[in-house]
């Protein structure tokens, strides 16, 4: 089972940036489709954006479409999450995840990193 690490989280100010990153133990460009996953307090884990395996193939959630961009850097086996225009209501718990099948649902994934606080202050 793949091994994910996330970094990059942090405090921001609204309509700043961040950068999250998810690095991999092993090569996941053809095996696995990666996502952002996140999860604010009281709420269920919710889908962000996902990179589907063997392609370039990017989707996002409604509410991040236009600001967030997914992206893979496969020699570092890197997922990436360029967050732009944040907002307070993206403040969460932000997991990187790597599934068979993938999809939107969390059920779709098997492996999971420990996740990265991203806080937008209003």
């Amino acid at each position: 089972q793949v091994q994910l690490v996330e970094s990059g989280g942090g405090l921001v100010q609204a309509g700043g940036s961040l950068r999250l990153s998810c690095a991999a133990s092993e090569r996941t460009s053809t095996t696995y489709t990666m996502a952002w996953f996140r999860q604010a307090p009281g709420k269920e884990r919710e889908f962000v954006a996902r990179i589907i395996r063997s392609s370039d193939i990017t989707i996002y959630a409604a509410s991040v479409k236009g600001r967030f961009t997914i992206s893979r850097d496969n020699a570092e086996n890197t997922v990436y999450l360029q967050m732009n225009s944040l907002k307070p209501e993206d403040t969460a718990v932000y997991y990187c995840a790597a599934g068979l099948v993938g999809g939107s649902s969390p059920t779709a994934y098997n492996s999971w990193g420990q996740g990265t606080q991203v806080t937008v202050s209003s």
